[in-house]
């Protein structure tokens, strides 16, 4: 029986990540080079796209992604599963960043970013979406929100909603950036990104905010230009 067939009859009705990681690692101790590369299918992507906030260029952070899978196979008969598969995945990845960030001379470590992002008062919703000081309602929205029926947390579900938040979250501040696509692109928990990017449950929660704040609010200047 194959990797997927042995995933599909452990859950046949809805994907159950964390049940299919622990029959992939079972299958990569057995050395089934199958679940090496469902594995690697599932995770190359957004581990270069974690590794690239450490170090300036997508070549070294693939160069990264590869040394990650080198630890990864010579680590896995080590691995206790006393955490999730991809949390430790993501560890591994982030040590390794930080080395060869550390080695590039990366003047700004990631976690810094994080702290002065969470800690800065940048507002999480513009201020002219309120009703100035003043007037009545004053600290009321100024106009009824938009109804944005694909918003970040709803992954993106349509191609035109897709390429316009990948364009917001783009132009994100760096820890933003990162917290937002560990949660709402790769489908990361908040206990799993607060591991593998090193943050305090606080300093997530507020990032995260902040990012889809932003991200709703470039989709909804988009929608009344249209």
């Amino acid at each position: 029986m194959s990797i997927d067939e042995r995933i599909a009859e452990r859950n046949p009705t809805a994907p159950d990540h964390a049940a299919a990681d622990h029959l992939l690692v079972a299958a990569l101790r057995a050395g089934e080079e199958a679940a090496f590369v469902a594995i690697l299918e599932r995770y190359q992507a957004p581990m270069v796209r974690l590794a690239t906030l450490y170090v300036r260029e997508r070549a070294v952070a693939e160069e990264v992604v590869q040394e990650t899978w080198i630890g990864v196979l010579r680590g896995i008969d080590g691995f206790e599963e006393r955490s999730s598969f991809k949390t430790w995945l993501f560890r591994i990845l982030t040590n390794q960043a930080k080395r060869r960030g550390a080695r590039e001379g990366r003047s700004v470590p990631f976690s810094a970013l994080a702290r002065a992002e969470a800690d800065g008062s940048d507002p999480a919703v513009d201020p002219e979406r309120f009703v100035p000081p003043g007037r009545e309602n004053a600290g009321h929205w100024a106009a009824e929100l938009t109804e944005w029926r694909q918003t970040p947390e709803d992954r993106f579900v349509s191609g035109e909603t897709h390429a316009r938040a990948k364009a917001a979250i783009a132009g994100l501040p760096p820890a933003q950036r990162a917290v937002i696509t560990l949660r709402d692109v790769d489908g990361l928990t908040a206990e799993e990104v607060c591991q593998a990017l090193d943050l305090t449950q606080g300093n997530q929660r507020v990032l995260l905010h902040r990012a889809r704040s932003k991200v709703r609010g470039a989709l909804e200047r988009n929608g009344e230009e249209a």
